[in-house]
């Protein structure tokens, strides 16, 4: 599962309006709309990980394929954050926003009627290249339309909202695929977006207001590609290596991605000190607060990457339980985002500052640990209501990290430098999340097949009392093609695929022998889940303890300007 949780790491900010400008009258419309273009972004980004298996009975698409739909959107998002970020600035906030809505409209239009999952990859592609393009704008539009005394909770209302997005985005799949609505199956995931987005553009249109950055920088047509380039290099290995079974030239893409980076930023350098414009300014970087913090924003994103990436696996595949089982009670994690999200900008961050980051990470790494517990003590019996409390105190904790980093961070630099600056820590974000998914990805299945020995040791008992009851009295060979089976799934990379082990011709063995299995499972993916649970966990409370780097209570950079320069220039609105 991936993707981008938290909506308020995507936008670039702009500088404040004067205090005494009179508010936009259409705010809170316009609020309702960008609110709904980041919504409809987070939901798309998991919903497809719960109607895997019906996309491809549908479509007939082997796993390597079906791989490429989640991947698709997550690539082409990750390499238009940079740009499209300074596309805002230039062209204008609402006009790329909108741009971005018809494109994410028609792609999501595309993506529900694809015939074939060639068809659905291309759409894919273009989803997440158009909503790379939306959701860039959405923070910066609502510092614009916003005054200074609303915008703390404008922000706190839409980040405990598309906070929990993303995780709704796994229950919404799983009631769409049980449901079966209209004998659509997976497609209406897809097609919902279309009268959503269309209704969401006409409003865009008419209640958004337009604004630049004040001094609009030149287009950098060869840091565009440059960039594009050395984010795509490195996160398709990250997202494909395991399934590919980590070739030699997957290393070299990285190889070539770290070179091509050290030749943007040699070449963003040198343009920024002849033209005085760049793709990335290197200003940022003078604040040792934002250039630590970023760094601790990526190991966050590390750990909770990784995290939504195995656990509905373990919920579904561990378990056993059927995607609306999963799904709905995952979503409950997205009670805790909620109350985390909605009361640290407004409320928390104003009266204990940095500390609020502090306690959301050792929050949110106690919620993993007691998770661990749990699994550890209940395996394949653990129930809802027993997760349940320990998803909500999870959630509290991602939504004090979530909600106001951003804005903590980009307090670090002056408000000319904040697009800029969230370019970076969007793109961080997502390479954050990748990594996460790559290693976790490895531990994970790693110890699946480790375990996988054990787990049979332990369904053994319990098959062999079953085979009796049900009369089978030659199990040698039913309890040899056991082990077979349950190593053979544990090593494999598609779970798809049923080995042949795992097929049984005797009637009266067959119910016997699929409980074994999933008890085996069951046990195998408890284990795993288990490792990476405390994995995070240890990464949570490293960034918990690296944002204590921050000022305690942020002064930003242009609080500080005010008291020695001239007034800079505002935002130009129109």
């Amino acid at each position: 599962m991936t993707q981008d949780i938290s909506e308020s790491s995507h936008a670039a900010l702009p500088r404040e309006a004067p205090d005494g400008a009179a508010p936009d009258p259409k705010r809170r419309l316009a609020f309702a709309v960008v609110l709904i273009a980041g919504f409809m972004d987070l939901v798309d980004t998991t919903i497809v990980n719960v109607t895997v298996p019906s996309i491809q009975r549908d479509l007939h698409a082997d796993y390597a394929q079906i791989e490429w739909v989640i991947a698709a959107y997550v690539l082409s998002f990750a390499a238009l954050l940079i740009l499209s970020g300074r596309l805002g600035d230039i062209y204008g906030r609402k006009r790329v926003f909108l741009i971005g809505m018809a494109g994410f409209t028609v792609a999501s239009l595309l993506c529900g009627v694809a015939v074939n999952p060639e068809m659905l990859i291309v759409s894919r592609f273009l989803q997440g290249a158009a909503a790379g393009l939306m959701v860039t704008q959405i923070l910066a539009i609502l510092h614009v339309v916003f005054p200074p005394g609303e915008r703390g909770k404008a922000v706190a209302i839409f980040g405990a909202v598309t906070g929990s997005s993303a995780v709704f985005g796994l229950a919404l799949g799983g009631v769409v695929v049980q449901w079966d609505l209209f004998g659509w199956e997976w497609r209406p995931i897809f097609l919902v977006n279309v009268p959503v987005g269309i209704a969401a553009l006409i409003a865009g249109t008419l209640v958004i207001r337009e604004s630049r950055a004040p001094r609009r920088p030149k287009l950098d047509l060869l840091g565009m590609p440059l960039a594009i380039a050395a984010v795509v290099l490195l996160v398709y290995p990250l997202t494909e290596g395991r399934r590919l079974g980590w070739p030699t030239w997957i290393y070299g893409m990285i190889a070539g991605a770290l070179v091509l980076l050290a030749v943007f930023l040699a070449y963003e350098k040198r343009r920024f000190a002849k033209v005085g414009s760049a793709l990335v300014e290197f200003g940022v970087f003078r604040s040792r607060s934002f250039s630590i913090g970023m760094a601790v924003w990526f190991l966050f994103w590390t750990a909770v990457g990784g995290f939504f990436f195995v656990w509905t696996l373990f919920l579904q595949q561990g378990l056993g339980w059927t995607p609306m089982h999963a799904g709905l009670t995952a979503a409950t994690f997205a009670i805790g985002v909620g109350i985390g999200a909605g009361n640290a900008p407004d409320k928390l961050v104003p009266k204990f500052g940095r500390n609020v980051l502090v306690a959301g990470g050792i929050v949110n790494a106690i919620g993993f640990v007691a998770f661990s517990v749990l699994v550890a003590q209940y395996g394949h019996s653990l129930a809802s209501w027993q997760i349940i409390p320990v998803h909500i105190v999870s959630g509290i904790g991602f939504g004090l990290i979530v909600a106001p980093t951003l804005d903590l961070l980009l307090g670090q630099v002056p408000g000319e430098q904040a697009g800029n600056a969230s370019g970076l820590l969007n793109t961080v974000q997502q390479l954050g999340m990748a990594l996460g998914v790559a290693l976790t990805g490895v531990i994970f299945f790693a110890q699946v097949g480790n375990a996988a020995g054990d787990a049979v040791d332990e369904a053994t008992p319990v098959l062999k009392s079953a085979l009796s009851s049900a009369g089978v009295t030659s199990q040698d060979q039913l309890l040899t093609d056991f082990r077979s089976c349950v190593q053979q799934r544990a090593d494999s990379v598609d779970p798809s695929k049923v080995p042949a082990a795992c097929l049984t011709d005797d009637p009266k063995a067959a119910g016997a022998f699929g409980s074994a299995i999933a008890r085996a499972d069951s046990v195998s993916y408890s284990t795993a889940f288990r490792t990476v649970l405390l994995l995070d966990a240890g990464i949570l409370l490293i960034a918990a303890a690296g944002f204590l780097t921050l000022p305690k209570h942020t002064r930003t950079a242009d609080e500080a300007a005010r008291n020695t320069e001239p007034t800079e220039p505002t935002e130009v609105t129109a």
